[in-house]
């Protein structure tokens, strides 16, 4: 089964160029059978695909329900959670890398680093957390290894890193645009047809392939040098998002605790995440 499990689409991100439904017909034109939508703290754009779309159009596609989540020190992380689970804390970015591990495995979902030797700050290698942390990458499920809007170099790396922990290798377009669209893919050995089996495959570290094309009209490489101004930016950017997006967080869990509330061991997790 060949997927894309890193998609932007317009209807869950501001940057995103491309329509749900194009994006479909897009990816069923370069024979892929599903996408992981990952839009940037939000579900926005699994949201329009299951109030407007599903069941009615495009029945022989796949479309999943994932997240790139924007951690307070380790980048950008892909996560998916099995069906069923709501972590309204997902959509609330900032949370360190360490607590986005325990709550993400607690309900047993599976994450790992998007693009994770890219730009500074974005990126999880690219991070003082990586260095200061070490024993943080055993925890990933995955790698994404291969994202067509990255360099040679960078999925290189990535693949390295892969390997040398003998994770899961993952790919995807992470497009934006038309022209990006289906440029990265996952192969998997077997159908899949929600969540929970995607989830199932990773953690049994099955026999799952990566690779693709890479994408020559990325914004970052027009811009040349003076893409680091975004790259600085973008730092400046995530910290304020981080710390609004805290008060509104610890808010949440007092009014919307998202689990049981008796579980002693995710009271702990909350806990530590208002601490931060």
């Amino acid at each position: 089964m060949k997927i894309d499990m890193h998609c932007h689409v317009r209807e869950g991100s501001i940057d995103s160029k491309v329509g749900i439904e194009e994006y479909i017909t897009i990816l069923k034109e370069h024979g892929f059978d599903g996408m992981v939508i990952t839009d940037h703290d939000t579900y926005n754009g699994y949201r329009y695909w299951k109030n407007n779309i599903k069941g009615k159009t495009h029945t022989d596609f796949v479309v999943l329900k994932g997240i790139e989540y924007d951690t307070r020190d380790a980048g950008h992380i892909i996560v998916i959670m099995p069906e069923g689970v709501k972590m309204r804390l997902l959509e609330m970015k900032g949370m360190s890398l360490s607590v986005l591990i325990d709550l993400v495995h607690r309900h047993g979902g599976v994450l790992g680093p998007a693009h994770p030797w890219g730009s500074k700050y974005q990126s999880y290698a690219n991070t003082k957390r990586f260095y200061k942390s070490p024993e943080l990458i055993k925890r990933f499920d995955f790698i994404e290894v291969f994202n067509s809007c990255e360099s040679e170099e960078s999925n290189q790396g990535a693949r390295k890193l892969a390997y040398k922990y003998g994770k899961v290798g993952t790919g995807g377009s992470d497009s934006h645009k038309p022209a990006c669209v289906g440029r990265g893919y996952t192969i998997l050995p077997k159908h899949v047809t929600c969540e929970t089996e995607l989830i199932q495959l990773i953690q049994k570290r099955a026999p799952i392939e990566a690779g693709g094309i890479a994408y020559k009209g990325t914004t970052k490489e027009k811009m040349g040098k003076v893409n680091q101004l975004l790259v600085y930016s973008f730092w400046f950017y995530n910290k304020a998002g981080e710390l609004w997006k805290r008060s509104r967080r610890n808010r949440k869990m007092d009014s919307e605790n998202p689990i049981d509330p008796i579980d002693p061991i995710e009271l702990y997790y909350i806990e530590q995440a208002k601490k931060e």
